[in-house]
């Protein structure tokens, strides 16, 4: 798995950025806007650089270069906002350098120097001969499909009569079917490429999308870490920095699609097609989204020309608008994906981004499959759920003595020498099988905190038994004040005699009615900071004192509540030192690579799939309606998305790269979409889906009850939204 750039790769990256903030700084772009959105210096400037030539094929005096290479250029021209229309030059001189031979090399080397610019129209001249064309006011040629040819406009300075529009882009509507015009190519070959042509503009813009979405909330975030209200920085208020966090994952997502459209090219997938349509939508969706919301933290003063946020604003509609209405793309993903409809793709060229775990995790995930092939009994399976619900005591025991058990710890823990990409694919594949029930996870965080801060006592006595699948651990945390807000834990441990005397209540013991041992989180002091006076350790559950009762919800699952009266426990049970709880804490995150929901989200869509399938409207199969279809697609993007978010933040954690709260971003972003698609895909397959009969309605049924709880344990969206804010965006401490 790889998220980094090549040495290469970043220096060009670098080079373009350092040329553009000084050539297209906001100074400039504003000066380019009142002269008809054309900065003819800073294009001279990118040609110096050869921007123009490096989707150009060798062959043809150009760098012949990388997609993904492009789409890091256009990333930084959104940040700075280009004036010039870049993403149809670039495909149009690659279709110039693909087509025009030797007999149109000098229109090709002068648009490749700067000197001419070609632009590229997007509808088929024989339904659309008057169309609008990116960068229109400044072409002097425009590459076009006219049926089965790929021709060449000429156009004059009358045809391209400029007018105001709502960014002050070059934008001219032109009327090519009266202009004269000459054939480039014709035949299949050349409209394979002309319509690859169309794909990959629609991947600039959206990488250029990108840019311009993560600039503008850097703007914000960096506004709101200045201004004052109510005396104080309005970055601390949540109803500013939550908002900026949910739209840096939609924009990070968008980036995502076009990665994954980039590597699905390379890779010949089934998907490439959809994604390419995918990644426009959503990226036009995130930036509008994300100029807004930037605008909006600005307040009255982002309405006014002196800031520069209302040039953002402007530029993120005005990029993919002269295609049209971007839901047209969403629509044309469904058709991808549910009808068939084939995509010329463009050539991907080298792509350094790879979303593969490698050889050994593939073995590593054989060795499950197999494992529940032939270990696991049909009467064993029926009692998998995603809760602690289940848990099947005969599959557990067997897992740990296959060394299947604990695959996440060391090797002195785990019997396995396994790198980290394998462990992660372990995780899929029992996702996969459906046997990720919390009682293995739990076991494995106790087990490693135990290894670390527990004495020989708990070595030699509760750590083997945890190891070896004959113990379970839950764990306390939360009291019925405090959910995510652990240090507010009041439940109380004394000292007393030589041992420890524990009281209090715990809320949300998950497990405890099947565990042996609770983690517990205890106060054992009041005169310092809440987080500095707590101390953690491990009680049986069997002691004398403790009553456990149980929690219904409605999803499928119990949790409890615990009563701890009197429980006597000896030092030796202490994890850590004394007030020195939340260090301990902290050994527990080794194991988290930032999950998300993706597996479970799947799933769903698979079975929302069958259902409409199964249904029939107006006459036909529900899945043949394009409303339908577009519903499906849409929510595969939030997946593909919580799936990328999910790699980065696992590649972070394995690579040790600096993380930006990417874990919180994966579970943030993906139980949110969660839970949104299943509201719609609910409604969608209704009224089938009111039922729980067994298959696929059942689990749609479930998926809507099974995703109200994922945004609120394992650290409410509320947490993770502030954590975002302030190590992805920068903003001020939004918590007491």
């Amino acid at each position: 798995m790889n998220f980094d750039l090549t040495d290469e790769q970043q220096m060009m990256r670098d080079s373009f950025a350092r040329f553009l903030d000084d050539t297209s700084s906001m100074v400039r772009v504003r000066a380019a806007n009142e002269t008809g959105g054309f900065d003819a210096e800073m294009w001279r400037g990118l040609a110096e650089l050869g921007a123009f030539g490096m989707r150009v094929p060798e062959a043809a005096g150009g760098m012949g270069l990388g997609l993904f290479d492009a789409t890091l250029l256009m990333e930084e021209a959104g940040r700075t906002l280009v004036s010039g229309p870049l993403a149809e030059v670039l495909v149009a001189a690659r279709l110039l350098g693909q087509l025009g031979g030797e007999s149109h090399g000098d229109l090709l080397g002068r648009v490749v120097a700067g000197e001419a610019v070609a632009s590229i129209a997007l509808h088929d001249l024989r339904e659309q001969p008057k169309q609008w064309i990116g960068g229109g006011a400044v072409a002097e040629t425009v590459v076009a499909r006219r049926g089965d040819a790929v021709v060449l406009v000429e156009v004059t300075a009358s045809a391209r009569k400029a007018e105001d529009n709502l960014s002050s882009t070059p934008l001219a509507e032109i009327d090519l079917g009266a202009l004269k015009s000459t054939t480039l190519a014709s035949g299949s070959a050349a409209v394979a490429a002309f319509d690859a042509a169309i794909e990959e503009w629609k991947l600039l813009i959206a990488a250029g999308l990108s840019g311009i979405g993560r600039e503008s909330l850097r703007l914000a975030s960096a506004y709101a870490n200045e201004r004052k209200q109510f005396g104080q920085l309005i970055g601390t208020f949540q109803g500013i920095s939550h908002p900026l966090a949910d739209l840096i994952c939609e924009v990070d997502g968008g980036k995502f699609l076009v990665w994954k459209a980039i590597r699905d090219i390379a890779d010949r997938s089934d998907e490439a097609g959809a994604a390419i349509s995918l990644a426009f939508w959503y990226s036009s969706q995130a930036a509008g989204r994300s100029v807004a919301q930037a605008l909006h933290t600005f307040g009255g003063y982002g309405l006014t020309t002196e800031y520069d946020i209302h040039l953002f604003t402007l530029r993120a509609k005005a990029w993919p608008l002269v295609f049209g209405d971007p839901q047209r793309c969403l629509e044309e993903a469904a058709r991808r994906i549910y009808s068939g409809e084939a995509a010329q793709l463009p050539d991907a060229g080298e792509v350094p981004i790879d979303f593969d775990l490698g050889d050994e995790a593939r073995a590593m995930v054989e060795e499950i499959n197999e494992f529940f092939r032939t270990k696991v009994t049909d009467e064993m399976r029926a009692k998998f759920h995603y809760s602690w619900e289940g848990y099947v005591p005969e599959v557990h025991k067997a897992l740990a003595e296959a060394k299947l058990l604990f695959l996440g710890l060391p090797q002195e823990l785990s019997g396995r020498n396994i790198t980290p990409y394998a462990k992660i694919a372990a995780m899929g594949a029992f996702e996969h099988n459906g046997y990720n029930t919390p009682a293995a996870n739990v076991a494995a965080m106790v087990a490693m905190i135990m290894h670390r801060f527990g004495s020989d006592e708990l070595k030699r006595e509760v750590l083997p038994r945890v190891l070896n699948g004959d113990a379970l651990c839950s764990l306390g945390y939360s009291e019925p004040g405090s959910g995510s807000d652990v240090f507010a834990a009041q439940c109380r441990a004394t000292p007393d005699g030589n041992g420890w005397r524990i009281d209090g209540t715990k809320m949300f013991t998950s497990g405890a009615n099947l565990a042996d041992y609770v983690l517990m989180l205890t106060r054992t002091n009041t005169e310092v900071p809440k987080h500095k006076g707590l101390t953690m350790f491990i009680v049986p559950l069997k002691a004398e004192g403790v009553t456990i009762q149980p929690v219904y919800t409605f999803q499928d699952e119990r949790t409890n509540i615990t009563f701890y009266d009197g429980v006597r426990i000896p030092d030796s049970w202490r994890l850590g030192g004394v007030d020195e709880g939340v260090r301990t804490m902290s050994a527990s995150l080794e194991l988290e690579h930032g999950g998300g929901f993706g597996k479970v989200m799947r799933k769903m869509i698979e079975a929302a799939e069958e259902l409409s399938r199964e249904i029939q409207w107006q006459g036909r199969p529900l899945i043949e309606d394009l409303q339908a279809q577009v519903r499906l697609a849409r929510s595969t993007a939030h997946l593909w998305i919580s799936e990328m978010l999910t790699y980065r933040s696992q590649w972070a954690s394995v690579e040790k790269k600096p993380n930006f709260a990417y874990g919180p971003m994966s579970k943030m972003y993906s139980s949110e979409k969660f839970l949104s698609d299943s509201r719609d895909l609910l409604d969608l397959t209704a009224p089938l889906s009111l039922s729980k009969r067994e298959g696929a309605a059942a689990l749609v049924n479930q998926c809507y009850r099974h995703a109200q709880g994922t945004t609120i344990y394992g650290g409410t969206s509320e947490v993770h939204r502030s954590m975002i804010a302030e190590k992805g965006l920068g903003l001020p401490r939004t918590r007491a």
